[in-house]
């Protein structure tokens, strides 16, 4: 007959040992998403997010050789273990098709364990792609990292919120910028290796132009203040001459209800929601927005949400921490006033 043993104290040490090993080896390979020769504020919650997994972080830089040395400058200044800059014309405007074998092959050549970037509209086109060539699942809209394998993460649009475990060799993740600081630039610059992209996959579409709603405000990702409208405002006449005075006065970005966009009161970029841009501020101002369960998910986060609306029963006032029950178009032009008074 045979016994079984309690693992001496100095196997338990050993196991533990090997563990924080593991923890060690991990290594995060972070595409760093960046526009007009500029980081995007989400790439630095990103970082953060990397720095979270344990192990080193390694940033990555794609695009046409010449046309991302600003990036390359910024990136280098926010604590990065190493950096790498992959140029190609066919990488110019990070094409899916171009991109998605050309990160698989960086990731096995380089022997990562860990693939991250925003949860933005480039990551969701990016990296489900990648995931599918190395064979693994993607884990999508990271709000918190527990260890190197287990990931939180929301799931039926924001109302339950799931922990993951993947026991993939290869874990491949968006982050949720809104869930995670920025990472602050410090004083010591990470060394950057600057080569020609290999296995850059063939292009199945080819980039013609955008067009980008340009404008003096903030930044809705990443703005401290956010004043929304919603269909309440009835019209983009009033939209603009009720929700964006408001915003002005107190240096908010701008957004809008799903509502508010199909009806062409606000730009599809403001949008904020499950299908929109996901904002945690310090301050949210909901403007004849309902609360439909879609604007919640993208907006519950913040620190302070203040509800404006004249039906009592409308949604937004169970999360709201200041309620105002009232017309809009009398309540909010006379908040603005005296906010503007009271510069």
């Amino acid at each position: 007959m045979s016994l079984l043993r309690a693992p001496s104290s100095s196997l338990s040490q050993s196991l533990r040992s090997a563990s924080s090993s593991a923890r060690r080896n991990a290594s995060t390979l972070i595409l760093l998403e960046h526009r007009d020769n500029k980081l995007v504020p989400a790439s630095l919650n990103a970082i953060t997010a990397a720095k979270k997994v344990g192990g080193s972080v390694t940033g990555l830089i794609v695009g046409e050789a010449g046309t991302v040395d600003g990036v390359v400058e910024g990136a280098k200044k926010f604590g990065l273990d190493s950096l790498l800059l992959r140029t190609s014309p066919d990488l110019a405007h990070s094409l899916a098709e171009p991109l998605a074998p050309m990160l698989a092959q960086l990731v096995k050549d380089g022997n990562y364990t860990h693939l991250a970037t925003p949860h933005s509209a480039l990551g969701k086109n990016v990296f489900p792609r990648v995931a599918g060539i190395l064979g693994v699942q993607q884990i999508s809209d990271v709000m918190a990292i527990q260890s190197e394998d287990t990931f939180v993460r929301p799931i039926y649009a924001g109302n339950a919120i799931s922990t993951v475990k993947s026991s993939d060799a290869i874990k491949v993740f968006t982050v949720r910028a809104a869930s995670w600081d920025a990472a602050v630039a410090g004083d010591k610059d990470t060394a950057v290796d600057v080569q020609e992209a290999a296995g850059v996959g063939k292009a199945a579409a080819t980039w013609i132009s955008e067009e980008l709603t340009v404008s003096t405000r903030p930044d809705l990702g990443s703005a401290p203040s956010v004043v929304s409208g919603g269909r309440g405002v009835k019209s983009k006449d009033s939209f603009d001459s009720i929700i964006l005075p408001l915003a002005d006065a107190l240096g908010a970005a701008v957004g809008a209800s799903r509502a508010a966009v199909d009806s062409g009161y606000a730009d599809n970029s403001q949008q904020v929601g499950q299908t929109g841009k996901v904002v945690a501020p310090q301050l949210y101002v909901a403007v004849g927005i309902s609360g439909a369960i879609q604007h919640l998910a993208g907006m519950k986060d913040s620190k302070t949400i203040v509800a404006i609306n004249k039906d009592a029963e409308a949604p937004i006032f169970q999360i709201a921490d200041i309620g105002l029950v009232a017309d809009l178009f009398e309540a909010v032009p006379e908040l603005t006033k005296k906010l503007e008074a009271s510069k």
